[in-house]
């Protein structure tokens, strides 16, 4: 049951994605997947106290979503490196201690993108919201029972945030 890539041809190139199609074999047999190939990315649960920080930004076509702040790993940008780079930016916080969480692939049937979660606690705003221009974000801070309900009602449609709060919640069972 060895799968082999025979072929890759390039259907789209751009700014942050790339579609390829690719013919495989699998048990004797031919087929072609299409795959988005994009970067990893980053994404962060960040606790001040008890309260947990959110972004509050548009997300076409799903309208305005509540998130954990994240982003894209840049070129040669370590996981641990983007996390940090990304909290501050979108948040002005700064942590002073960062945990790994966990690593998963959110669309595993299409799509190569990795995301690395960790946890940020004992932060600091050191600065405003570092935003660029295609990004409208608000700051949201809310209890971390609350987001745990949020979740559980489906309220919170985002992956990152869901895997990332019920990762949490498992590991530390006094704070759910």
């Amino acid at each position: 049951m060895i799968q082999t890539k025979n072929k890759k041809k390039k259907v789209y190139d751009g700014k942050n994605i790339t579609v390829n199609i690719y013919d495989i074999s699998l048990k004797n047999k031919k087929f072609e997947r299409e795959i988005v190939e994009q970067n990893g990315a980053s994404a962060v649960l960040a606790f001040e106290g008890k309260k947990v920080l959110l972004v509050k930004q548009h997300r076409f076509p799903h309208g305005y979503v509540l998130e954990i702040p994240a982003g894209t790993l840049k070129r040669n940008e370590k996981p641990r490196a983007c996390a940090i780079r990304e909290l501050i930016e979108e948040t002005g916080y700064k942590p002073k201690k960062l945990k790994h969480l966990i690593d998963y692939y959110p669309n595993v049937g299409y799509n190569t993108q990795f995301i690395h979660c960790y946890v940020a606690s004992d932060i600091k705003k050191i600065s405003e919201m570092m935003l660029e221009d295609d990004e409208f974000i608000s700051l949201v801070k809310i209890d971390f029972k609350k987001l745990l309900k949020m979740i559980t009602n489906g309220k919170i449609i985002d992956s990152k945030t869901i895997c990332a709060a019920l990762t949490y919640a498992k590991l530390n069972p006094n704070t759910s």
